[in-house]
């Protein structure tokens, strides 16, 4: 089965092929699809925008039966649940991860250790011709640095200390992070899900 992901995003799809590839004869991206889709991720959830990508990908995509999107981000405690659903645009729209990074230390520089609880969340939507989607949801729970560790991942991996492999996900290995983050999590219920339907 030909599977389209869609995101324009290289290091999500990078994490998603290495982790979907043993379940579909074939994935591709917008690109080696060639399709330049842009979808405006207005929705109030996770969900609302993993599903709205998926289902209007896949309407624009002839070629396919499946179109796969998800949205995540890291919600902070302390912030109430920021930045959320605005976690690649929380420095604005055309701002890129130092940018982002660089508020989140800013409005947190002055919350204790002891409050600086967070989690990385994920909805992956899976969009298919003639059959209601599928959406699910998973969470990577950790705590916030006062400053960046590692160099590996992207967005706020830096920043985000994972206490049960001793490091931030920046510091992990491709490997160790893609057996415990949240899009991972996700896309193994989402596999879950397939088995049993």
């Amino acid at each position: 089965m030909k599977l389209l992901l869609a995101t324009n995003n290289k290091n999500k799809v990078r994490e998603m092929q290495a982790i979907l590839a043993p379940y579909f004869d074939e994935l591709y991206t917008l690109r080696q699809a060639g399709l330049d889709i842009e979808v405006v991720e207005d929705g109030a959830t996770f969900e609302a925008n993993a599903l709205k990508k998926a289902e209007e990908t896949l309407a624009q995509a002839p070629g396919f039966d499946v179109a796969l999107a998800d949205d995540s981000g890291l919600a902070v405690d302390a912030l109430g649940g920021a930045p959320g659903v605005y976690s690649a645009r929380f420095a604005g729209d055309g701002h890129n991860d130092d940018a982002n990074n660089a508020k989140l230390m800013d409005v947190m520089q002055n919350v204790p250790e002891s409050e600086r609880s967070c989690r990385f969340v994920c909805a992956i939507a899976l969009a298919r011709r003639n059959v209601p989607p599928i959406c699910v949801r998973a969470e990577c729970e950790g705590r916030l640095l006062f400053a960046p560790q590692g160099t590996g991942g992207f967005g706020y991996d830096p920043y985000f200390y994972y206490a049960p492999l001793g490091g931030s996900f920046a510091e992990l290995s491709e490997e160790q992070k893609n057996r415990v983050s949240h899009r991972a999590l996700a896309l193994e219920k989402l596999r879950k899900v397939l088995e049993t339907t």
